[in-house]
């Protein structure tokens, strides 16, 4: 029997060529799909975006609010309000209000005697400046949480404290069932709603 010698030439030379081809193909295939995974996402946030803002409880009692758009968040937590906004272009600006510079005052609006020292102290517990507790000018049904210009987040998290429904927190105005708080920047009304489970 005899044997061929193998091939000689070209065929040899080519394979090696296709094998090298396709080594540069392949490392030029996964660089690009590596630079592709990696890339930023762009975000579709338009500059007009609606500030309107709904205010979500999260673990640890503290309170995230963000903006339509995402253009704001805002999380409160006892001691301090932090927020966070994204401007158009991509700057970042964070103000922290710490609690006891936020004067509070609590107002009983019921037929339970007691009930404002009681909110006072759990309300005083976050860190707030608590002022002294006041008799509401009226009987409410309802609890609600009033709050001075520029003080809807810490408003919105001491009513998330107290079980307040966020639809009850509400701006300072003269309708308040309260005399006598100007310069306080929230007020706590404490309706019958709360009167029955405060433990008073």
């Amino acid at each position: 029997m005899t044997t061929e010698p193998p091939p000689s030439g070209t065929s040899g030379s080519l394979s090696v060529v296709r094998a090298a081809g396709v080594l540069i193909l392949f490392v030029i295939g996964v660089t690009v799909l590596v630079a592709v995974g990696t890339r930023p996402s762009v975000s579709g946030e338009s500059a007009g975006a609606p500030t309107t803002t709904t205010p979500t409880t999260v673990a640890g009692g503290s309170t995230t609010t963000t903006a339509a758009g995402g253009a704001v968040t805002t999380t409160t937590r006892a001691g301090a309000t932090t927020t966070t906004s994204k401007h158009h272009g991509g700057h970042t600006t964070t103000t922290t209000v710490p609690a006891a510079s936020v004067s509070v005052v609590v107002a009983n609006s019921t037929h339970t005697n007691g009930l404002a020292a009681h909110y006072s102290t759990v309300i005083g517990g976050g860190g707030w400046m608590m002022k002294t507790p006041v008799d509401a000018a009226t009987t409410e049904a309802t609890s609600a949480v009033y709050y001075a210009a520029g003080f809807q987040q810490q408003a919105a998290a001491i009513a998330t404290a107290i079980g307040v429904k966020p639809s009850q927190v509400l701006p300072l105005t003269a309708a308040t069932p309260v005399s006598g708080v100007t310069g306080t920047d929230v007020v706590v009304v404490i309706g019958e709603d709360l009167a029955s489970t405060s433990g008073s």
